[in-house]
């Protein structure tokens, strides 16, 4: 088995991972990924027990249980490029030997789930509620870095949205990858499911003008209007598609909730953005717990 070199994949002194800060033995089989560091506690305040609590630079993890779920929830900051580290180094901790530096033999599979914060692009998905991801578009440039394996369901929706936004040939490549079926059927009512776009950025990617121009001014109409079977776009962020290629990478499952700050339709923001993600964490736990 090729060893793996200290320059590709960092192990500290202590035995942890560099960037997340992690033993093998800190992470849990279940893991919710929040883009805030803040979050993180306001997770983990609903376990039962913290046996683990770690921070390094934005990553902080916190791991225990509920009920008899071992769980890690564990902050990725904002955008696609922490995610790749945060994707890369959750996998190593499952599926590197770091006594050896070399892949084991037999691969772990984690379940990976974002609980994040988003805009919807539709007029009936208001702020206030939650969407469960069916398929993350990626309009960064990640998983394009990658040996990344569609199926031709995928490559087909991906066709389809390249020609709907007449994107072909542009300096956006966007990119298809579906969630985990499983995972998604446990999140049915009270939950809208959708097609995530992925953006680079919170401004012009996202559509928004404060002084600059847009290069790609009608991009957010284009979203909205897109449909491929009985999939349709419901809301944008900056992480679902990039959990999502990765997670096909490496073998992992991989969903991603998010709770509706803004609509982008109807031009509203919620008024109390702490109680609907106080809301969407209290709900999917529940729902984790007994999955």
């Amino acid at each position: 088995m090729q060893r793996i070199d200290e320059s590709e994949l960092i192990i500290t002194a202590d035995g942890q991972v560099y960037h997340i800060n992690l033993r093998p033995e800190n992470l849990a089989p279940i893991v919710i990924t929040v883009g805030d560091p803040d979050r993180v506690k306001e997770v983990s305040k609903y376990f039962d027990t913290i046996e683990f609590k770690t921070q390094h630079r934005e990553f902080v993890t916190h791991t225990g249980t509920l009920g008899k779920k071992r769980l890690t929830v564990l902050s990725s900051g904002i955008g696609p490029d922490n995610i790749d580290i945060v994707m890369n180094e959750l996998d190593a901790c499952v599926n590197i030997d770091f006594e050896t530096r070399t892949v084991k033999e037999q691969h772990t599979a984690l379940s990976i789930i974002r609980f994040g914060t988003s805009g919807s692009l539709q007029a009936d998905i208001p702020v206030d509620s939650l969407v469960a991801s069916s398929h993350g578009i990626g309009l960064d440039n990640v998983l394009h870095y990658y040996q990344l394996q569609n199926t031709p369901h995928e490559k087909d929706l991906c066709a389809a949205f390249v020609k709907h936004t007449s994107l072909e040939g542009k300096n956006i490549i966007p990119y298809v990858v579906e969630g985990s079926k499983d995972l998604l059927s446990h999140f049915g009512e009270a939950y809208h499911q959708g097609i995530t776009v992925t953006c680079p950025g919170f401004y012009a990617p996202q559509g928004r003008v404060v002084r600059a121009g847009l290069q790609f001014p009608e991009l957010v109409n284009q979203l909205s209007g897109f449909s491929f079977g009985e999939h349709r776009i419901t809301n944008f962020e900056m992480e679902t598609s990039a959990i999502f290629g990765l997670g096909r990478v490496f073998g992992h499952h991989c969903l991603a909730i998010n709770a509706i700050v803004a609509n982008r339709i109807n031009k509203t923001f919620t008024k109390d953005g702490g109680k609907i993600i106080d809301s969407m964490i209290k709900k999917n736990l529940e729902i984790i717990e007994g999955m």
